[in-house]
Order: structure tokens, then sequence, then C-alpha cells
């Protein structure tokens, strides 16, 4: 029985994860010409997003990410060609209009922290190493996060010169 009650928990969660991702990116324009969206946009994206939080830093992970998780992202996205390419992620968020996807994004995640009922919100500031140039007379690199420690989630981030709304 507790076994029956954990896939009925997760099959919840699933599909309160695909209502808010569609809710939130279901009406970004798809920059793709219709014959050649082989994969649906907000897949793509849902996928991209969960494997940024579990720690992927390229198109190369993204879709590591993806094939790894497939059964699992299965259940609640329509994948019937499977998880695209690391060429085909980079391609599309390349088309991407960046300013409608943060858009988006800061939506999902305002609805998030809201429902959450965030309390504090950390703000946090690097400078990376050894990336100024002198020669170049360009200053280090910096960037600075916010995030809920209480829920191991970040919220927003930006690089120098960036600015975080």
């Amino acid at each position: 029985m507790a076994k029956g009650f954990v896939k009925a928990q997760q099959e919840r969660e699933a599909l309160i994860l695909k209502n808010s991702v569609l809710k939130h990116f279901q009406h970004l324009r798809d920059p793709r010409v219709e014959r050649t969206q082989k994969h649906s946009l907000v897949a793509m994206i849902t996928i991209a997003i969960l494997a940024v939080l579990s720690g992927a830093d390229g198109f190369v992970a993204i879709e590591t990410y993806g094939k790894a998780k497939q059964v699992w992202l299965e259940t609640f996205l329509e994948l019937p060609n499977g998880i695209p390419s690391h060429d085909t992620f980079g391609r599309v968020f390349g088309l991407l209009d960046p300013q409608e996807l943060e858009t988006s994004f800061l939506s999902w995640v305002s609805c998030i922290t809201e429902k959450l009922a965030l309390k504090l919100i950390h703000i946090d500031g690097k400078t990376t190493k050894g990336s100024y140039d002198r020669a170049g007379q360009l200053k280090a690199l910096q960037s600075v996060s916010a995030w809920s420690s209480e829920h191991g989630l970040v919220l927003a981030s930006a690089k120098s010169g960036e600015q975080i709304q």
C-alpha cells in the first residue's frame, strides 16, 4: 500500500509541475518553422530548466540530463521523439527571444516562491578568480544570485552589468 501511495504522490507532483510549466511557458512564440518542430518547445524549456537546476552548465549537459531522466520526464512531458540533441537545444534556445523567456521564467519563479511562502531570500555575490585581464583592461567577472536556502532554490542570478528584476 505504501508504494501505491508514493506513486500516486509522484503522479500528483508531476501533474502540478506540468500545469505550472504550461501556464507560464505555453504562450512563448516558437521561432521554428512548423515542419522542423520535432520536439515540443515547452518540453525543451522544461528539460532545460530542470537540468540547469540540477547543475547542467551547457547544452551537452542538458541533453545528458534529459536522457538520464527520460523515463521520469515522460510521466509529465510528451516526448514522442525522445530527448532533443544538444545541437537542437542550442539552436532553439539561440532563436528564442531572451526577454520573452526571462519574463516567463521570472513569472514561474514568482508563482513558485509565492506558493512556497518564502520568507527569506539570500543574496550572494562572487568574483571569479583570475578572470580580470590587465592587458585588455577588463575587470574581473562578477555575479550575484538570489536564493532560498530553505528550499534549496536559486531564484535569479546575473553577471556583471546585468540587472536582476
